[in-house]
């Protein structure tokens, strides 16, 4: 039989820090993003817009990209970029003093800090009825969760693991840290 450690998780302060700064400048970016400087290379100049039309398949899109943020999709990785898409089954990865911001479909922001590592293990939406289900794997490191309308609708269809516990989301904001 497996237990489930009740103890509440502490964040240290500079992973909290570094969630809190990234959680202000999430909801501050603009609905597409900025044209690129005319010296950014061709490789930026062709990253995805955050438009989602129909047909488009995305569960996500990065928001903010902050230091090494590091994406990986369907076998390959590289560098996340704003405006880069994110589907179920992806990791994303992020170095030290480095974070990210994510906002999936359902409006669900997902803020991850410093040295982290995070797989969007199952996403499911239905926009017209708001149903569907989110499953979150943080590996190690920080991650803040501000839920969006699957949680309004059925909060029990939103849950966070860890190597050692299962999360089931009854708030709409909170910071989870693994540690390795």
């Amino acid at each position: 039989m497996k237990t489930t450690n009740t103890q509440p998780a502490r964040a240290t302060p500079a992973a909290l820090l570094a969630l809190l700064l990234l959680a202000g400048t999430a909801g501050a970016q603009p609905a597409t993003p900025p044209a690129p400087a005319p010296e950014a290379s061709a490789a930026s100049a062709a990253a995805p817009t955050l438009t989602l039309t129909p047909g488009d398949d995305r569960q996500g899109t990065f928001k903010t990209v902050q230091g090494q943020i590091t994406h990986a999709h369907g076998g390959r990785s590289g560098p996340a970029q704003v405006g880069d898409a994110l589907w179920e089954g992806d990791r994303v990865s992020s170095g030290p003093k480095s974070a990210a911001a994510i906002t999936l479909r359902d409006g669900t922001v997902l803020s991850i800090g410093p040295d982290s590592s995070v797989n969007l293990a199952q996403f499911q939406f239905e926009p017209t009825t708001h149903e569907g289900n989110v499953l979150i794997a943080l590996a190690k490191g920080s991650l803040r969760l501000v839920t969006g309308l699957i949680a309004k609708l059925r909060p029990e269809q939103v849950k966070v693991t860890t190597p050692t516990t299962v999360i089931g989301v009854r708030g709409t904001d909170f910071i989870v840290e693994q540690k390795p």
